[in-house]
């Protein structure tokens, strides 16, 4: 079922376009390629990750002739066309059944269900939520239980073993569980639990894997595989917070051999909160990275499960490298500035 995508893609119309050179503002994609870690991995149904970008966000399609539609910005760089899809969905309902990748890469999410990437899972409402980014009406993906998103990247620069990679995403505070698992990032290519490490992966939720946390969530934690880590070890990390914040921004990243990171913010304003920022978990050095990218999942759902996980998903990317903190701070500073609302 690895091969789905490309049939998708033409069933619904033109493929996202490439990433052309940056423009004046820069966006998240653009900071990271001047800090030297590139995007491999761009998904948003808000807005362009880069500031040129004019291809694709993401595909819908409507339940009363199965219809798709590709919906794309408003301008270079710019915001999503809602208008686009309230058009297309008026009367009926719609899904969002492809996330298109804004890097040039291919890294395209689809549903893990019958008809996308192969699974037991459904795709996500396209309406739940309408939101503003940049002053524009746009929609988010809300992820309930039964939906989620995969791919697999491991031909298509997704880092593999213990190459170094960071990510982000910007989250909801206010949909999520303690399911599993709500996550952004590096998964398996067979779907399975396939051993510590094997994962490299933005968890967000109310989930206390190993115990005795601090508080109820939701917090910004590492899934690795054989658990969700909120710090270097099984233990509770006291540098942990919760985000309930209506928009959240949350960042990982890992050297792949000694060290990870843990970051995260409110969306709307201030910077970030370093959560933790040393050693790997025992057990995890080096990383055995696969390359897949799950998004709403667990690295062993959903092919032949269903996922357990609710949680919102507005835009994130993955890189190549270990990002700097300076990038890092840009990219939140730019989030902040696009306005989410």
């Amino acid at each position: 079922m690895r091969h789905f995508i490309a049939a998708a893609l033409i069933a619904g119309g033109s493929i996202a376009g490439t990433a052309p050179a940056s423009a004046a503002s820069p966006l998240p994609c653009d900071s990271y390629a001047a800090g030297g870690t590139p995007c491999v991995a761009a998904h948003s149904t808000t807005r362009a990750l880069y500031s040129s970008y004019t291809g694709s966000l993401y595909q819908v399609r409507r339940s009363s002739d199965n219809a798709n539609r590709n919906i794309g910005v408003l301008a270079p760089g710019g915001p999503a066309n809602a208008a686009a899809q309230d058009s297309f969905c008026a009367g009926t309902t719609c899904v969002i059944t492809v996330l298109y990748d804004q890097s040039g890469h291919g890294n395209n999410l689809a549903y893990q269900g019958p008809g996308g990437a192969g699974g037991q899972d459904v795709p996500a409402v396209a309406n739940r939520e309408a939101l503003t980014t940049s002053g524009a009406k746009v929609y988010s993906l809300s992820i309930n239980p039964k939906n989620s998103y995969w791919h697999d990247g491991s031909a298509s620069g997704v880092p593999k073993g213990s190459a170094p990679e960071g990510m982000y995403m910007v989250t909801s505070g206010t949909h999520v569980n303690h399911g599993c698992c709500f996550d952004y990032g590096n998964s398996e290519t067979d779907r399975r639990a396939d051993g510590a490490g094997a994962m490299d992966a933005i968890y967000f939720g109310t989930s206390c894997w190993f115990g005795g946390c601090s508080g109820t969530g939701p917090w910004v934690q590492a899934d690795l595989e054989y658990g969700l880590y909120p710090g270097g070890s099984s233990a509770w990390n006291p540098k942990q917070r919760a985000f309930p914040d209506k928009y959240v921004t949350a960042m990982l990243k890992n050297n792949g051999t000694t060290r990870f990171a843990l970051k995260g913010s409110d969306a709307q304003a201030g910077s970030l909160t370093t959560l933790w920022d040393g050693a790997l978990p025992r057990g995890y050095n080096p990383m055995k990275k696969q390359g897949a990218i799950v998004l709403g999942s667990g690295g062993d759902c959903c092919a032949h499960n269903t996922n357990l996980s609710q949680g919102t998903f507005y835009e994130g990317a993955m890189v190549s490298g270990y990002p700097s903190d300076a990038t890092d701070n840009a990219v939140q500073a730019n989030i902040v500035a696009a306005g989410y609302r």
